[in-house]
């Protein structure tokens, strides 16, 4: 079952990348970017068929090892 986990810095959590990537969109001509903030797609192919046991199993990755959950929040779509 494919799981894909979106992880981002919360809201308040300076983003230095994100901001480097505004500053560069407007260097190279692209006006009107007021903000970015970056983060990670992370793509996992798990062997669970159970949808709901995938996101559970997913979240417990998330919570161990895949986001920091003290400044990164995550989202869990199963497809």
């Amino acid at each position: 079952m494919k799981v894909v986990v979106k992880v981002m810095l919360r809201q308040g959590v300076l983003d230095p990348q994100g901001e480097a990537i505004r500053h560069a969109l407007g260097t190279l001509g692209f006006e009107g970017v007021e903000t970015v903030r970056q983060g990670k797609l992370i793509v996992l192919d798990l062997a669970e068929t159970d949808p709901e046991a995938a996101r559970a199993a997913a979240a417990e990755m998330c919570e161990r090892l895949l986001a920091n959950t003290v400044i990164e929040s995550y989202e869990i779509e199963v497809e």
